[in-house]
């Protein structure tokens, strides 16, 4: 039994008349009689009476019709569900992104993308770089903007801008007053690492850079770093972040010059090669405008 057997028999049904059912399918007189004997026999009871006079709804075949109806309308509305889905899903933009994107890229493009795009629906998701990545991978974003060039077979980035960092000291520390920072005085301090695990890309410059200067550091990892950091009692420490965490850093702390630059920290926008939606494109195209990639 097909769908096509209950609506057929559903319009014969409201009908009473074979012929005038026929043209109201657009089908054949026999055809359509042969359909009903089918779903008769599938069903295995009589749900027409025929006479060369009228035709008339058997007691099951009442029943029957009623939950014809039912089914029906159940399977409209499986198709519509379906397809609204499928609408939401080409009108949908998911996005995870880390927090130099919040920062920098949101209030940059979000606004004009709007406005120029009122039907878009964008997600966010606030995922660490790695789950950033994962979650790409796996389908469920079409966008993640992450410190890290990715660059695969199904995964394309593209460099957005490159973040400045900051070099970060207690105010009352010995050397919060020096205009600049001589190189020898670092191994005096503690440094504070952000964690590996949370900031991955940002640790393994730090630690690049520490090694490329052949500094000598008494060093310790944290995860949430800008909440402990603002919480730590202790002088004799440093710290390098992100220079969007200027705004974030209590009053006791302030933002010191090092006799060498500070490196800079890339940030890609990432997203699938091979199934690039139209809304992607879009977003991209708005990027390309506001910030002068590389």
């Amino acid at each position: 039994m097909e769908l096509r057997h209950l609506r057929y028999f559903v319009t014969v049904a409201e009908e009473l008349n074979f012929s005038k059912a026929a043209l109201k399918l657009y089908t054949a007189q026999p055809s359509l009689s042969q359909q009903i004997k089918d779903l008769e026999e599938y069903v295995g009871v009589q749900l027409l009476n025929r006479t060369k006079r009228k035709v008339e709804l058997t007691e099951e075949g009442a029943a029957f019709l009623e939950q014809a109806r039912l089914t029906l309308m159940q399977a409209d509305k499986a198709v519509a569900t379906a397809r609204q889905i499928a609408k939401t899903k080409q009108q949908r933009l998911r996005i995870g992104f880390v927090a130099a994107a919040e920062v920098h890229i949101f209030p940059q493009v979000l606004p004009q993308l709007r406005i120029q795009h009122p039907e878009l629906i964008t997600e966010f998701t606030y995922l660490d770089e790695q789950q950033n990545i994962q979650a790409l991978m796996q389908n469920q974003l079409d966008i993640a903007f992450t410190h890290q060039n990715l660059n695969t077979e199904t995964i394309c980035s593209q460099k957005i801008f490159d973040e400045v960092l900051i070099f970060v000291l207690p105010k009352n520390h010995p050397f919060a007053k020096e205009k600049v920072i001589p190189l020898h005085a670092l191994g005096y301090l503690d440094f504070v690492l952000p964690s590996a695990e949370q900031f991955p890309s940002l640790y393994a410059l730090i630690c690049k850079f520490i090694q490329q200067h052949d500094f000598t550091l008494h060093t310790q990892e944290m995860a949430d770093v800008l909440i402990k950091i603002n919480q730590l009692k202790h002088q004799n420490w440093c710290t390098i972040l992100p220079a969007y965490a200027k705004n974030m850093l209590s009053s006791d702390l302030v933002i010191a010059t090092l006799a060498i630059d500070l490196p800079k920290l890339p940030l890609f926008i990432n997203f699938n090669s091979q199934q690039t939606s139209n809304h992607t494109k879009i977003l991209l195209e708005q990027l390309s405008k506001v910030f002068c990639s590389e």
